[in-house]
C-alpha cells in the first residue's frame, strides 16, 4: 500500500509561485522509481477531478494545456517525492490538488480511473 502525503499549498495572490511536494511511503524506493508513475491532479469545487501534470519512471511527462510553460513536474527517486513547481498561478488553478500514483505508463495518469494511489490533497487558493 502507497501512502501519499502532499504539502506545500496555500494562498498566492495571481501572478505568484507555489511548490507542491509530495512524499511517498510504504514502497521501496527501488519499486517506486521503476514501476510507478506519478502525477498531480485537482478539484475545483464543482468541477470534476482533472490530470494536470503527470511523470512516468522514465521521465516522460504530460501537462494540462493550459498549465503548459507554467506548471513543471519533477521527482526525486531518491527520496521517493515528486515536486509540481507552479509559476504564474491565476485564479482557475485555484482548486484542491491530490498526489496521485499508478503502477503503469503515463496512460495511468490519464483520468482518475487509472490511479492506484492517492494523497488526502492539500489546497491552493488564488486572490486576483
Amino acid at each position: 500500500q502507497v501512502h501519499l502525503v502532499e504539502s506545500g499549498g496555500g494562498s498566492v495572490e495571481a501572478g505568484g509561485f507555489l511548490r507542491l511536494s509530495c512524499a511517498a511511503s510504504g514502497v521501496l524506493v527501488s519499486r517506486f522509481s521503476s514501476r510507478f508513475s506519478v502525477g498531480w491532479f485537482r478539484q475545483a469545487p464543482g468541477e470534476e477531478r482533472e490530470a494536470v501534470a503527470s511523470m512516468d519512471m522514465d521521465g516522460r511527462t504530460y501537462y494540462k494545456d493550459s498549465v503548459k510553460g507554467r506548471f513543471t513536474i519533477s521527482r526525486d527517486n531518491a527520496k521517493n517525492t515528486l515536486y509540481l513547481q507552479m509559476t504564474s498561478l491565476q485564479p482557475e488553478d485555484a482548486a484542491m490538488y491530490y498526489c496521485a500514483a499508478a503502477e503503469g505508463g503515463l496512460a495511468q495518469m490519464k483520468d482518475k480511473e487509472g490511479v492506484d494511489f492517492w494523497g488526502k490533497g492539500t489546497l491552493v487558493t488564488i486572490s486576483s
